[in-house]
């Protein structure tokens, strides 16, 4: 079945690169970069709290409404054994995220929200490595879907996806369990996925073969100059991407694994960047940041958006 989210009608707000800003910014250690670790102790979880607050007051001050995604983008099952952890440890710090996810809610019950639970690719997010079979990616990420939805999470966004086939799978295995799914491409310098393939190409045969089951699609880890020339305004498979999640940085994928300290890039110009996006295409509703940005970028884009969608309603 198909269904309906409230970020299909209205801006939502999401946050900025979480693993970036805490490693670089905050002086968090985050081996793998994961963020879900952090949930292990109170002094982690408070560390979370205080990144994701800020960006609940900045939607609360905009009137916008906001998407929690939670720390569980590195917390799929072949994971557990790098982490030093029983798969039924990890099941509890996946449930944990969503558990955070939602008191914070609860304190910001004037701020519209959902829940997307957040899963990563079985591997690298920049490289598709030994790429799966659909029915390989399907039955793999069951599990981690399975467990963040029946913690309660409203949604699945599947992040910094690399190829079709695993995008597939999970489309498949959430349809399975009937929770939404938002499919997340990352792409590169080129705008066409790690694999080669074009981002329309991607989008289209994720639709074909799940029946158009994603709620809707997103790019997230590039800078907006990688992509902004392939998404042609009037285009039916450009209406499938709903939301953004764009780098700080214009360097490629291969340049930021070999960097040692952050590029911030310039946090005004992606917000001009962001809202010729909205300008464009009226079907992204979803924006925030992916690695290198923080508050600072996240407060540059939603402003531009929302001036942008207060001059078109006016």
């Amino acid at each position: 079945m198909r269904h309906s989210l409230p970020q299909l009608d209205r801006l939502f707000l999401t946050d900025g690169g979480v693993e970036t800003d805490l490693i670089f910014n905050r002086a968090i250690d985050l081996p793998f970069f994961a963020s879900v670790m952090l949930l292990r102790t109170a002094d982690g979880e408070k560390a979370l709290d205080d990144y994701i607050r800020p960006y609940l007051e900045l939607a609360r001050r905009l009137g916008t409404g906001f998407e929690f995604v939670t720390a569980s983008w590195r917390a799929s099952p072949d994971w557990a054994d790098k982490f030093g952890l029983s798969q039924d440890e990890l099941d509890d710090l996946n449930r944990k995220s969503v558990e955070r996810a939602r008191a914070l809610q609860a304190e910001y019950s004037d701020v519209p929200s959902v829940i997307s639970g957040c899963i990563g690719p079985r591997g690298d997010g920049y490289d598709p490595g030994n790429i799966m079979t659909v029915a390989e990616a399907q039955e793999y990420h069951r599990h981690q879907i399975s467990t963040l939805a029946g913690a309660g999470a409203d949604l699945i966004a599947a992040l910094t996806m690399t190829n079709v086939p695993e995008a597939v799978g999970i489309a498949e295995a959430a349809k399975d369990i009937d929770v939404p799914v938002a499919i997340s491409f990352t792409v590169e310098t080129d705008g066409r996925l790690p694999t080669g393939d074009t981002l329309r190409a991607a989008i289209e045969a994720v639709d074909e073969a799940t029946g158009s089951y994603p709620a809707y699609y997103m790019i997230n880890c590039a800078h907006p100059t990688h992509f902004m020339s392939v998404l042609s305004p009037g285009e039916e498979w450009i209406k499938r991407i709903g939301g953004i999640r764009a780098n700080a940085s214009r360097c490629s994928h291969a340049e930021l694994d070999a960097m040692t300290e952050l590029d911030s890039g310039d946090p005004d110009e992606l917000g001009r960047m962001y809202r010729t996006i909205c300008d464009d295409l009226p079907s992204v509703r979803v924006i925030g940041g992916c690695c290198g940005t923080d508050l600072r970028h996240v407060t540059a884009i939603a402003e531009a958006c929302v001036a942008n969608e207060e001059t078109c309603s006016g």
